[in-house]
């Protein structure tokens, strides 16, 4: 394994961490609710939910983080190798995912980890692995 010195940003990487755990302190704080994205996108989506203006407001910010910071700075080239089929269909396994276990990666392993649950540290664990997983046979075993 190497290190790609010329993109390896760790003060970045650092920044963008920490105010990832801030949003969700303050979520939690101001809310009395964890900033899990699956569970806060699927509250808006019931419109006379309850906090539905505040949940909103967060997934604005998600939506508009990206344009605030192209604006100070060159947002990074995307580049997406994978063709349409295979994007839907991680996408609905994602999904399938998140309502089999009870929340996503920003409700389990950023907001349930930092509170110690065990149930999220498990499901963490599990959704981490499968990834794992799914990278390893999808590049080693299958050549993708």
């Amino acid at each position: 394994m190497s290190v790609d010195l010329i993109n390896f940003t760790p003060w970045a990487s650092l920044g963008a961490g920490a105010l990832i755990g801030l949003a969700a302190s303050l979520f939690v704080l101001a809310n009395g609710r964890i900033a899990g994205i699956s569970g806060l996108l699927g509250s808006v989506m019931k419109l006379n939910s309850e906090g539905w203006s505040e949940k909103a407001l967060f997934l604005l910010g998600l939506l508009l983080a990206p344009v605030l910071w192209g604006a100070v700075s060159v947002l990074p080239d995307i580049e997406i190798t994978a063709g349409w089929p295979t994007l839907i269909i991680a996408g609905l396994l994602v999904g399938l995912g998140t309502r089999y276990g009870s929340g996503c990666t920003s409700g389990h392993g950023v907001c349930g980890i930092s509170r110690l649950s065990p149930r999220s540290i498990a499901a963490t664990v599990c959704f981490m692995s499968a990834g794992f997983a799914t990278v390893y046979v999808s590049r080693h075993v299958l050549g993708a």
